[in-house]
């Protein structure tokens, strides 16, 4: 148990998304390069200099494929099998891969088609969380909300049951009163590169 006036064990996850099929972009999104590494890599190596406890990569299609360019990375990996549903399932896959670990205190979630991750905002995002106790953080630039995103304990059960048509924005509509909204002076956190266009434009 915990000691006396010990601080309680701040441990926030991180999970990636990255099980879709990248179909407008035509090859593995998590795989494009971008400043001498792969997407993966970049958002993989950020979230490691950040405060997150560890980090968990879901994959779908072409999962064995992925995983075997991806080993040497210092992540976990969760296959969902049922990829095709949907994000949610991939955010589903890995909540019911970390919900007994009563230690953690929340997800943060982040898309391998948002390359534009920065480790002060991961950072500001958590002290966030744990400054205001709020169920959800995102980060917004110029009224747009991006990514990561955290998601509370509290809210695990409910994205579990979630609708899968309508993903998490349900839940995340559901508690507007209970989010923080952190602004970001970087477009960066709300461009997703799912198209040869975006990526010719942001990237190369």
């Amino acid at each position: 148990g915990l000691q006396v006036g010990q601080p309680p064990k701040r441990m926030i996850i991180a999970v990636v998304l990255s099980a879709g099929q990248s179909s407008r972009m035509g090859r593995p999104k998590a795989l494009l390069p971008i400043e001498g590494q792969r997407f993966i890599e970049r958002i993989i190596r950020v979230l490691g200099l950040s405060t997150v406890a560890r980090t968990i990569v879901v994959l779908g299609h072409h999962a064995d494929q992925l995983r075997g360019q991806l080993e040497h990375l210092p992540v976990e990996f969760v296959i969902n099998p049922d990829y095709h549903s949907g994000q949610l399932s991939s955010l589903q896959a890995a909540i019911r891969h970390i919900k007994n670990d009563d230690r953690c205190d929340g997800i943060l979630v982040h898309l391998v088609d948002h390359p534009f991750i920065d480790v002060a905002l991961v950072d500001k995002l958590i002290e966030g969380f744990f400054d205001t106790k709020k169920l959800i953080v995102v980060p917004r630039y110029k009224e747009k909300r991006g990514h990561p995103v955290i998601f509370s304990r509290e809210l695990f059960e409910e994205l579990l049951n979630a609708p899968v048509d309508q993903g998490a924005k349900a839940v995340v509509n559901a508690h507007r009163q209970d989010t923080l909204q952190i602004d970001w002076q970087d477009e960066g956190i709300t461009l997703d590169i799912d198209t040869p266009e975006l990526y010719r434009q942001h990237v190369r």
